[in-house]
């Protein structure tokens, strides 16, 4: 029987499921503390998560043969996360989780703005018009009435 999702489908809907949940764990963990604090710890855990998926599957000796572009690009993607971490703990110490998320999730319009501009990437009518109804949805699930 074939499996209705494509391989990278399932990831991102598991991803999706993660990232609520991250949300949800996080508007509570940050209660009590201040949310640089929260975003180091959630670090250092997602650090030692890494190190274990790492060293179980061996795949250490990868590091070895990264080139320059692509280390480049993950120090920068690297900085981006660090920075939209912070932003993110900060929104969530003061703001509703179910209203900071969504605009969080403003970047999957950027990520499609992005892609068609910097990656040549191709999106369709409807594929604007999703990204349309996604901008549309997550200013409409953060507004206060």
């Amino acid at each position: 029987m074939k499996s209705m999702l494509e391989p990278w489908q399932a990831w991102a809907l598991m991803s999706a499921i993660f990232a609520a949940l991250t949300a949800i764990f996080a508007k509570i963990g940050v209660g009590d503390m201040p949310s640089d604090v929260a975003t180091f710890l959630r670090t250092l855990v997602v650090i030692a998560l890494l190190a274990l998926i790492l060293s179980i599957s061996g795949q250490w000796g990868a590091m070895r043969s990264l080139s320059r572009q692509g280390t480049l690009f993950l120090v920068l993607s690297g900085l981006a996360t660090g920075a939209s971490w912070l932003c993110y703990f900060r929104a969530l110490k003061a703001g509703e989780a179910a209203r900071v998320a969504p605009l969080d999730k403003l970047s999957v319009v950027l990520v499609a703005v992005f892609g068609v501009l910097f990656l040549g990437e191709k999106l369709s009518g409807p594929n604007w018009l999703g990204v349309a109804l996604i901008a549309a949805g997550a200013v409409l699930v953060a507004y206060r009435s």
